[in-house]
């Protein structure tokens, strides 16, 4: 299980999350592994912490 440490780091992997990278805004898009259904995106261009990229 994947913990956030409040440290700036995630100690542990996510599993079945993606992200990939919405090129059109710039911004992580946040993606269930199991339905492929896009579920969040980041307000920042920052990637999200301890999710696999998508290429």
């Amino acid at each position: 299980m994947a913990k956030n440490t409040g440290a700036g780091y995630r100690r542990g992997a996510v599993r079945s999350r993606s992200q990939a990278l919405n090129t059109r805004t710039g911004t992580w898009t946040l993606r269930d592994a199991l339905t492929g259904k896009f579920l969040n995106a980041k307000s920042d261009n920052r990637p999200f912490k301890g999710v696999r990229k998508e290429k």
